[in-house]
């Protein structure tokens, strides 16, 4: 089959968190859209099911679907992952870490240390240690695509799920920092906010109920279930552009799917690497136009 119309035609990457949801959506994307992907999760079952799903619509030459059965917390799984990917997929050149969960709901002092300590390991140590175990390979390269899921955690505060907004708001500030460390190597890392979900997470949020995560916000979530929440689809199309050579050289950003017109940021580099625009910084009185104004 010929790969015109398909940006990622030739390239292959590893997506965690692959099995269902947001993750899922992503892998068929690449799919689609020419990659061979190598899909990971800890529900062997379910990634199974996926990559039977996903592998007839792998069409072009040598494009092929694996899966791995990982843990993204633990160092040794993530490290056997880029081996794996290494050693049978051509070109393995993009890592997105979509693995996550919420963590506990409720205040801070009442929840279960272990369960928020554990959110923190699979959403922010485990998109480190990704990062860590593929990071040679790129350098080796001199190209490569980090693509890291952030969320509404990362720009507001969300009183009740602090795990996971503490780890998400790291997450961006890492990706940051990790560009900063790849600059000049062909290797760009950026974070996306994909919007408000209708996925497994959206339904664990909801069924923590109000006392939980609070009245206000549990309402809006029950709103924002029933209107649909955002498609899946358009946090899959920035992913896959930040994974395709159209987006070379922009990096060190947290992308909205929703709000941010990413797609014309490539006639923008230039004007974007020398700006703060899509970043996490601290706001002073001087950005307000001094104290008066802020009152």
């Amino acid at each position: 089959m010929e790969s015109q119309g398909k940006p990622l035609a030739g390239r292959s990457a590893v997506i965690t968190g692959a099995n269902q949801g947001l993750g899922r959506a992503i892998a068929e994307h690449f799919v689609r859209a020419g990659a061979s992907v190598l899909i990971t999760a800890r529900g062997e079952e379910l990634l199974k099911q996926t990559a039977e799903e996903l592998t007839p619509l792998a069409t072009l030459a040598k494009q092929r679907v694996l899966t791995r059965t990982a843990d993204v917390s633990l160092s040794e799984h993530c490290h056997a992952t880029i081996e794996q990917a290494r050693a049978e997929l051509p070109n393995p050149c993009v890592l997105v870490n979509n693995a996550g969960v919420y963590g506990p709901f409720g205040l801070i002092e009442e929840n279960d240390w272990s369960e928020w300590v554990r959110a923190i390991e699979i959403n922010l140590f485990g998109t480190i240690l990704m990062c860590r175990a593929f990071l040679p390979h790129m350098r080796s390269a001199n190209y490569g695509k980090i693509i890291n899921l952030s969320g509404g955690g990362a720009t507001a505060p969300l009183p009740r799920i602090s795990a996971y907004a503490a780890s998400k708001a790291a997450v961006v500030r890492f990706t940051e920092t990790l560009a900063e460390e790849c600059r000049g190597t062909g290797i760009d890392v950026n974070a996306i906010a994909p919007g408000a979900l209708n996925t497994r997470l959206m339904d664990d949020l909801i069924a923590a109920g109000s006392e939980k995560v609070g009245a206000t916000f549990h309402e809006k979530m029950v709103k924002q279930q029933k209107q649909g929440g955002t498609p899946l689809e358009r946090g899959a199309e920035l992913t896959a552009f930040l994974a395709s050579a159209a987006s070379d050289g922009i990096t060190g950003r947290l992308l909205s799917a929703v709000w941010d017109d990413w797609a014309n940021l490539p006639s923008k580099v230039n004007e974007l690497t020398a700006s703060d625009i899509y970043t996490l910084r601290r706001i002073t009185p001087d950005d307000r136009g001094g104290w008066k104004k802020c009152a």
